[in-house]
């Protein structure tokens, strides 16, 4: 009897172990199909709204696609459909990469004189720029996304007035002048391209026999020919500092606020000397002082370039509230040149100080905006006119500001300065 019970206490034991196992390894089985499929799916189809069409995707190729999108060759024009049916183009343009100024102070010239010691040359740049639209085709944005020099510049380099008297003198035919640069082209006519005659070097001495916008025709020895005006003056660099005083009338107040008016001519000096710059440039709304410390620029522009330096000044107060904008004081930048709508900060140009934005704008007004195609201007270079619509507020403003109301408030601005008088 005790062999028979225990035979059948065995039994039940066992049969509750191996429920209890059986169970057991079920529920494992169980938990690795859930965590550990043994059928892997390594491509989903996804069904997307594109352009109103159903496209199927296959998720590990997108996933390889998105992995190569730092690789892009800007070198080709990329059309990329995205999602929500825009489209992105990059595409590259070859532009001019023009020069910075450098100004010297010269202790030998009188204030308010400025020579060129060294000519400006200019490079060539590669813009890449990623312009979106929607499925329309119709322009989103456009920004710059890359830049590539292809051909440096030569920074140009002027010395101006530091001694300690002041000239407003105006060259005139029957003038002896001498040559300020280490080479200066003597040219068969008064254009860059012409026939080179000869080359000066500096100090030589020359006579005047005619004046032509911003070139001489003079007589070196037995030789004739056109010079460059801005590589030359009239001070004899052996003269004595009292033979080196001349001065010329200055306007006064009603005759310069006479030419004032919104029809104005922009391609044409001020008048306004050295002195009278400083005077009106001189605010308290310059909390930087950053106009009143460079105010001497804005004269200097309009000998070498032949445009209204009140305008300059201008613009320049208008675009950094009075030198106060985040880009003029961290990037010396008074105009916001370079800025795109998108991305203004980063966009905007680094300049080393003050008179190399003054300069640069100046010369892009004189060749793009202020004069027609072909138009002979600063340095022998003529002017390109690519946004030329007159040279008046209105002209600029058509191309140069989305803003209709700019003519407006830089006129309101020429008008606070030129009533400083």
């Amino acid at each position: 009897m005790k062999t028979e019970e225990n035979r059948i206490k065995i039994t039940l034991k066992t049969i509750i172990y191996a429920t209890f196992a059986f169970f057991a390894i079920l529920y494992i089985i169980m938990f690795c199909k859930m965590y550990f499929p043994t059928n892997k799916s390594y491509a989903k189809e996804i069904a997307t709204n594109l352009n109103n069409e159903r496209n199927t995707i296959n998720v590990a190729e997108k996933n390889k696609e998105m992995s190569q999108a730092n690789k892009i060759d800007i070198d080709k024009i990329i059309n990329q459909n995205t999602n929500d049916g825009q489209t992105e183009q990059i595409t590259k343009k070859e532009e001019v990469l023009e020069y910075l100024t450098e100004y010297r102070t010269n202790k030998e010239i009188p204030k308010g004189i400025s020579v060129v010691v060294q000519e400006g040359r200019e490079g060539k740049q590669e813009i890449a720029i990623k312009t979106t639209y929607d499925k329309e085709g119709q322009q989103i944005k456009e920004e710059q996304i890359g830049v590539t020099v292809t051909k440096a510049s030569a920074n140009k380099i002027i010395e101006i007035g530091g001694a300690n008297y002041t000239s407003n003198y105006k060259i005139k035919v029957g003038d002896k002048i001498y040559v300020t640069s280490d080479e200066l082209a003597v040219r068969a006519d008064a254009d860059e391209e012409s026939r080179k005659i000869t080359t000066l070097k500096k100090d030589n001495e020359l006579k005047v026999l005619e004046i032509v916008q911003n070139w001489y025709k003079i007589s070196y020895q037995n030789i004739t020919g056109w010079v460059k005006s801005e590589c030359t003056i009239y001070i004899n660099p052996n003269s004595s500092e009292e033979q080196k005083h001349t001065t010329a009338e200055t306007k006064s107040k009603s005759q310069l606020l006479a030419t004032l008016n919104t029809n104005m001519q922009l391609n044409k000096p001020s008048g306004l000397t050295l002195e009278q710059f400083k005077k009106i440039l001189s605010d308290s709304k310059d909390t930087n002082k950053i106009f009143e410390k460079n105010a001497e620029y804005f004269y200097y522009i309009e000998k070498q370039y032949n445009i209204n330096g009140v305008f300059v000044a201008s613009v320049g107060i208008h675009e950094s509230a009075w030198g106060t904008s985040k880009i003029a004081i961290q990037k010396n930048n008074l105009f916001g040149y370079g800025a795109y709508d998108s991305n203004p900060y980063n966009g905007a140009y680094n300049f080393s100080n003050y008179s190399e934005s003054i300069d640069l704008l100046a010369r892009v007004f004189v060749k793009y905006y202020l004069n027609p195609a072909g138009t002979s201007i600063y340095g022998g270079e003529k002017a390109v006119g690519t946004y030329y619509n007159g040279a008046t507020l209105n002209g600029v403003n058509t191309k140069y500001a989305s803003d209709k109301n700019w003519a407006n408030a830089v006129f309101s601005y020429m008008q606070y300065l030129y009533n400083k008088l």
